[in-house]
């Protein structure tokens, strides 16, 4: 009963239905890479150590090294019969070097194996997906020269409330992504934690060193408890909640233009490359791009919430529950990085409808805070300019008109000492030239936080 890698106390083999139940190889293969950098950076530490000699660890590297290359095209063979990546690369190393293949495993059990392979996984995940929100917030600060002079209505509660520039729109979707890459960035500090070494739960009684596998894979430093470093998936939950809500905010935005793209409101025309129609309607060009990114979000909030279930329960250290960690961490990063994808070419595709827009920009009376504010200005009390400005607005109303059509004697019927210049804050483009505090939609301010943003991507991360 040797065959199985832990097979020395078993007298019976295993149930072929137990094999095929415990097997994890249908989706952890995808950590082959990381898997094997970790071997070759723990025979490099073996032989520093004294547990190989140098010529044994050279020839695990390169080994090593040709598995990595099969793997990678295809040419190396899986089954369940081996349960998971470590044990198929273990198996395939000892078939080409015997006895010095089998001196790999010394001084590392699977949890440790697994649990550094996971961050290495997710560290390279991480990296890989900050480039791709870059490229979003690019798109959207890219179109803010373009849209520069456009004026769209500002709601909330889905109800018009003030003018505001449409770079200012975009850039408010930079600021919740550029969250998103902060939240990423953090998290990774906490993912770059080595824990090969720990071993099954109690580290080892070999001379081993620690902190050279840690350098090189590139971590920060060496976990400091075995118990928790075999058990911790803290970084999968915290990578998962970040990748959450980036969905949740590309979601935001998916919702937005999908309103803005209806006949509706008419503000914005979709790029047809990343539409679809209809089977039985021939007219239709429905958004369903932006439709199935803010459905998948719900997948993204699920993965998550598989995740803290797992968890929830679990003595320390490691349980074979936590095979189950890994396919909603890939499912999460897959999603979130398809919906990336789509979104920079989508945001740089689409049109602003600026005849529909500026045809109906006036209603709403968009300039009634302003008007506020130029009252407060004059030394009026805020909730009396609000309840001034308020009876103003009903009279528009009554009169079906903007307040900027209202003669000055209804303006001075509810302040005397009013005159022509109140007209000069009337009406979305004196509203909005009327702005002046910092992240505002001050056509000045909005300018120079383009500048800004084009500094900042420039940068990179």
């Amino acid at each position: 009963m040797t065959e199985k890698p832990w097979g020395g106390v078993f007298r019976e083999a295993t149930d072929r239905r137990v094999e095929r139940f415990t097997e994890s190889i249908s989706f952890d293969r995808r950590l082959y890479q990381q898997d094997i950098a970790g071997s070759m950076a723990h025979a490099r530490m073996l032989a520093q150590v004294g547990l190989l000699t140098p010529d044994e660890a050279n020839q695990i590297i390169t080994a090593l090294q040709e598995i990595r290359e099969e793997i990678a095209t295809g040419r190396f063979p899986f089954s369940d019969e081996w349960e998971d990546i470590h044990m198929h690369i273990e198996k395939s190393l000892i078939d080409r070097l015997g006895d010095v293949g089998r001196k790999l495993h010394t001084a590392r059990s699977r949890n440790d194996q697994v649990a550094t392979d996971f961050r290495l996984w997710v560290r390279d995940a991480i990296d890989a997906l900050i480039p791709r929100i870059r490229a979003v917030q690019a798109a959207f600060v890219d179109r803010c020269e373009t849209d520069f002079d456009v004026i769209l209505p500002g709601y909330t509660h889905l109800r018009r409330a003030q003018p505001v520039l449409a770079p200012h729109y975009w850039l408010a979707y930079c600021e919740k992504l550029e969250r998103d890459v902060e939240r990423l960035m953090d998290c990774r500090k906490r993912v770059n934690v080595c824990p090969l070494g720990s071993a099954a739960v109690a580290g080892t009684s070999l001379p081993i060193d620690r902190e050279m596998t840690a350098r090189e894979l590139g971590f920060d430093a060496p976990s400091r408890n075995s118990i928790d470093a075999t058990s911790d998936r803290d970084f999968a939950v915290e990578f998962v909640f970040a990748l959450s809500l980036l969905a949740v905010h590309l979601s935001h935005w998916a919702e937005e233009w999908i309103l803005w793209s209806t006949t509706e409101y008419g503000f914005l025309k979709l790029p047809e490359g990343f539409c679809t129609g209809s089977s039985i309607m021939p007219q239709k060009v429905n958004p369903d791009v932006l439709e199935l990114i803010r459905g998948k979000t719900a997948r993204v909030i699920g993965d998550l919430q598989i995740l803290l279930v797992l968890l929830k329960g679990l003595p320390l250290a490691y349980n074979r529950d936590l095979q189950e960690d890994k396919p909603p961490v890939f499912d999460a990063y897959d999603t979130v990085a398809s919906c990336l994808e789509v979104a920079e070419p989508l945001i740089r595709g689409a049109e602003l409808n600026r005849e529909a827009i500026a045809a109906r920009l006036e209603e709403g009376h968009l300039d009634a805070t302003t008007l506020m504010e130029y009252l407060v200005s004059r030394g009026i009390p805020q909730r009396t300019a609000h309840a001034m400005v308020g009876q103003l607005v009903r009279e528009a109303m009554d009169r079906n008109c903007r307040l900027a059509d209202l003669p000055l004697d209804v303006f001075r019927a509810v302040e005397p000492n009013l005159d022509s210049r109140v007209y000069g804050v009337l009406g979305v483009r004196n509203a909005v030239q009327a702005m002046h505090s910092y992240g505002s939609t001050s056509p000045d301010e909005v300018r120079r936080q383009i500048d800004w943003w084009r500094e900042k991507l420039a940068q990179r991360p």
